[in-house]
């Protein structure tokens, strides 16, 4: 079982792997740990520039340069 690399209230990166999403990385804090879905732990985001919250993979992540 893999567990979380990241934690509630950590700022983080997001950058989106699929088409009709945002343009490019983005800030976001996450909200929520979620449970795994195909192996993968899932987050619950809130990216700094929207009004939505989102599901993302841990592979979508990453710490700020």
């Amino acid at each position: 079982m893999t567990t979380h690399k990241y934690k509630i209230g950590q700022s983080l990166r997001y950058t989106p792997h699929r088409m009709g999403g945002p343009q490019g990385p983005q800030s976001c804090k996450v909200i929520r740990l979620l449970p795994q879905e195909d192996g993968q732990p899932q987050y619950r985001v809130k990216c700094n520039d929207e009004n939505v919250e989102r599901v993302v993979k841990e592979f979508s992540l990453s710490r700020p340069a």
